[in-house]
């Protein structure tokens, strides 16, 4: 993926630091105070909801210690509308667990300012359901704006003012709470998958885009065909376009890519591996010269990107459409 510089959108904020008030008698210069992400935090009264829902999840304290923090710290506004979407009354409803691996999904374990951000997935510190160690991935996109997860209409964000420096890392203000991502909501953000997306909702009567979005059946592990690869794989079959491919093919095809009821990292992939896919029949995994995967004819397809983590199973990015057998 073309890693893509991310500018500065606004300048920092006056909460960034604290100054102590020059003496009256002798007229000395203002003295900077540094402070801790979760200092800032409580002097900026738009970010109050947040601090809130800190110190309920129990983090405020950990975002107050010595460390290489980055946080998207979402706005009062943000959290009215995630409290309004998911039917909670107010913070106070939402259950611990879940509050604090949302709020963990804000947190990168490094520091990461403006001017190094780059295109692509980065991993938070939220683990969701799907693994018990690997943890859930961020995907940012450097466009006119810089978006996280799709924005919010994919429960995502956009970031809003950057570089709000502290003593243990960096903030950067968001206007949307980030949810969970799901495999569906992974696919969405990241550009580079919209035709599987548009494949997976090609068809709404066929209800798989649901089940990728839910937890039945899941852990799921996906094998995801980037844009190029349907580009390879339309002129290959001759279709024009997904529209003039069969209803059940399509979706047989898509079930294909899938692994039900395991999270299959890729270091528990192993050369010969024959793996059981929805769609009932097998796929082979071969490391010989680099990851790949042989489907039901013989077609040969590389493994391109490797665990992209959500929070009802995995993703690998593949270049080549796999085609079962009909």
């Amino acid at each position: 993926m073309k890693t893509l510089k991310f500018s500065v959108l606004s300048l920092l904020f006056v909460a960034s630091s604290v100054f102590v008030s020059c003496n009256d008698d002798n007229d000395e210069p203002m003295v900077q105070k540094p402070q801790t992400i979760t200092e800032i935090a409580k002097a900026t009264p738009d970010l109050s909801v947040l601090v809130s829902a800190l110190v309920k999840a129990d983090l405020a304290v950990t975002l107050d210690k010595p460390g290489e923090y980055t946080v998207f710290a979402p706005t009062n506004a943000a959290f009215t509308a995630f409290l309004k979407a998911k039917g909670f009354a107010d913070l106070n409803a939402v259950p611990v667990p879940v509050l604090k691996e949302v709020l963990l999904n804000h947190v990168l374990m490094a520091k990461v300012n403006a001017a190094d951000v780059a295109t692509g997935y980065v991993k938070t510190m939220a683990k969701g359901s799907a693994s018990a160690t690997n943890t859930l991935s961020m995907y940012i996109n450097k466009g006119d704006k810089v978006v996280i997860n799709g924005g919010t209409a994919n429960m995502g964000a956009t970031v809003t003012a950057v570089d709000i420096k502290a003593t243990n890392g960096v903030i950067h203000v968001v206007d949307g709470v980030i949810g969970l991502p799901t495999i569906v909501n992974a696919a969405i953000a990241n550009p580079n998958f919209a035709t599987l997306v548009a494949a997976l909702t090609f068809n709404p009567a066929s209800g798989f885009a649901t089940v990728l979005s839910g937890t039945a059946s899941s852990p799921f592990t996906v094998f995801a065909p980037t844009n190029a690869a349907f580009t390879s794989f339309l002129a290959e079959t001759k279709f024009a376009g997904l529209k003039e491919i069969p209803a059940d093919v399509l979706e047989t095809t898509l079930k294909y890519h899938v692994v039900t009821g395991a999270n299959v990292e890729s270091k528990a992939l192993t050369n010969g591996m024959v793996v059981k896919t929805f769609a009932d029949q097998n796929i082979t995994i071969n490391l010989t010269g680099g990851a790949k995967i042989t489907d039901a004819n013989d077609r040969v397809s590389n493994i391109v990107a490797v665990d992209v983590q959500c929070s009802n199973g995995i993703v690998h990015a593949i270049d080549k459409v796999l085609l079962p057998k009909f």
